[in-house]
């Protein structure tokens, strides 16, 4: 071709159309297409009998590749969605979207997720990422979630034309934070009588089923003794609760002493954090001699357990604790039903057998 003398095409055994400079004893099989920068450097490159010049890539500081994760994450923050999110999601997401940013694709490779483009993830992959986490299945479940936003950013773009994670199901069972049991709370209000921050602490969580934050944040202001109301300002959701304010409740809360504009403080009258609030109550059960696993979590958990177990609709569960998922809630009902019903027909086998 007179573009490129000396140049011809030939067919490999793969039947591939490749390109070949022969010319006064030089041999050279050449890259790409005719017209590409790699055709053209490595055909200049053997008629000049030097070397092909490499150019060199020069990044500039928190530079990304694009069509990366690391682009897709920086999309993700500049969204109106994320920018309304609660600090507490944006937090978790975060942390989880850094660290799958940081994952090696493969230990043995530098390369890590974050370098590598939307367009490169399979459904393998995807499982694989989640196979890893299987211990801590809610771990997994969240950063499924990071994951997915950032290929809707991809999507969004026109990067990718479908979601590989579509209608992949990983639904942990929602049995992380288990009930407290009924020795476990005897042995707790043994130790922490009616008129301690503990027991305080203990009642705002079992019997409104509030939340750590949610119980780090109560306010006396939202404590109406007279109408047996109290109203409750969830952090996650925004919801705010109006409940009936329970007697195990009103006996915990009304000779408590009056520190702050929260109910539940130090011994020095400061608000605690959320995170704070969880060391006390692994600390107060240490405390009144009981093994790990009691958290504030579990109160609320046995909240949902026990209006289960006496009666209470999916609905009127949700209402109380504030759930719009009745998933949550329906998980209650059923093992409540599936108890009742093994003992009635246990019981039925001790009048007919007995």
């Amino acid at each position: 071709m007179s573009d490129y003398p000396y140049a011809k095409p030939f067919k490999d055994r793969h039947g591939h159309t490749r390109w070949r400079f022969r010319h006064k004893g030089k041999d050279k099989y050449l890259p790409g297409e005719p017209g590409s920068p790699e055709f053209h450097e490595a055909y200049t490159a053997v008629l000049e009998g030097r070397k092909p010049r490499v150019a060199k890539i020069h990044r500039f500081p928190n530079s990304v590749e694009p069509r990366s994760f690391e682009a897709a994450w920086r999309l993700v923050l500049k969204s109106p969605e994320w920018r309304a999110l609660e600090a507490a999601t944006v937090t978790q997401n975060t942390r989880l979207a850094q660290e799958f940013l940081a994952l090696r694709v493969d230990p043995n490779s530098p390369e890590t997720w974050g370098q590598m483009q939307v367009s490169d993830l399979r459904r393998r992959h995807v499982r694989a990422l989640l196979s890893d986490f299987s211990e801590t299945p809610h771990k997994a479940k969240h950063l499924l979630t990071t994951i997915r936003k950032m290929i809707g950013e991809a999507l969004d773009e026109d990067w990718i034309e479908h979601d590989p994670t579509h209608k992949l199901k990983w639904r942990p069972a929602y049995g992380g934070w288990r009930a407290w049991t009924l020795p476990e709370r005897k042995a707790f209000e043994a130790r922490w009588p009616i008129g301690t921050m503990p027991r305080a602490a203990y009642s705002l969580a079992l019997w409104t089923g509030s939340r750590r934050s949610d119980v780090a944040t109560q306010l006396w202001s939202d404590v109406d003794f007279d109408a047996r109301r109290i109203t409750v300002r969830q952090i996650k959701g925004g919801k705010v609760l109006r409940l009936l304010m329970l007697p195990m409740l009103e006996d915990a809360l009304r000779d408590l002493p009056r520190r702050a504009k929260t109910v539940i403080t130090t011994e020095y009258g400061q608000p605690f954090s959320d995170k704070s609030l969880t060391g006390m109550m692994a600390h107060w059960t240490t405390m009144a001699g009981m093994k790990p696993g009691c958290t504030f979590h579990g109160l609320r958990k046995t909240l949902g357990k026990y209006l289960a177990e006496e009666g209470a609709t999916a609905k009127q569960s949700a209402g109380i604790l504030g759930h719009d998922d009745l998933d949550h809630v329906e998980l209650y009902s059923r093992e409540a039903e599936q108890e009742r019903l093994a003992v009635d027909g246990l019981e039925r086998l001790i009048r007919r057998y007995g």
